[in-house]
């Protein structure tokens, strides 16, 4: 069993801390308890809080996982095998422009649920988001080569036999839909 070793830590870019604290401010002053809360938010709590929860982010793409962890009052923790993400996507409206910041979202497959099951993540404020998106999915490309044994050296009677058999099955759905063609003419 191979050790796990950690590939990149992500740095998050402190601009969180603002963007916390103002949508909180936008909740509490949606609400009639909120307003009550507003001016404690305003003059200390929510720096602090919002201060408190930047460093709890925590982002680490390894060998084989990618672990995220975040929260105050609920700590969310999750490692995920690489293999599993079925889709990393940006996020990035216009608040969050203003801002200065990207959502990555990723779904992974698995977990409960049914063969369609996809669980969801979402991490707020990496830097350098594009190179930690493209990381995470080269790095999903080795773990995936390397378990289906798609980087091992084949010799050459097993490559002929792959083509052959890749041959058969690309002539096999060609001739159904050539046939689903003919059928859909009549």
């Amino acid at each position: 069993m191979t050790e796990e070793i950690v590939l990149r830590e992500a740095t998050f870019s402190p601009r969180v801390k603002t963007y916390i604290f103002f949508v909180v401010l936008v909740f509490l002053c949606s609400t009639v308890i909120g307003l009550v809360l507003v001016p404690f938010w305003i003059f200390g709590l929510g720096q602090w809080l919002s201060g408190k929860y930047f460093t709890t982010l925590s982002c680490q793409i390894t060998n084989k996982n990618l672990r995220f962890s975040k929260g105050l009052i609920v700590h969310i923790e999750k490692t995920i095998p690489v293999e599993n993400i079925q889709d990393l996507s940006f996020v990035g409206g216009p608040i969050l422009r203003y801002f200065g910041l990207t959502l990555i979202k990723i779904e992974t497959a698995g977990g409960g649920g049914g063969p369609h099951h996809q669980n969801m993540m979402s991490m707020l404020g990496i830097n350098d988001a594009e190179s930690f998106k493209t990381q995470i999915l080269s790095q999903r490309e080795i773990v995936i080569n390397q378990k289906y044994g798609y980087g091992n050296v084949i010799t050459s009677d097993a490559k002929q036999s792959h083509v052959i058999d890749n041959t058969q099955l690309l002539t096999d759905i060609k001739n159904e839909l050539i046939e689903i063609k003919n059928a859909l003419k009549k």
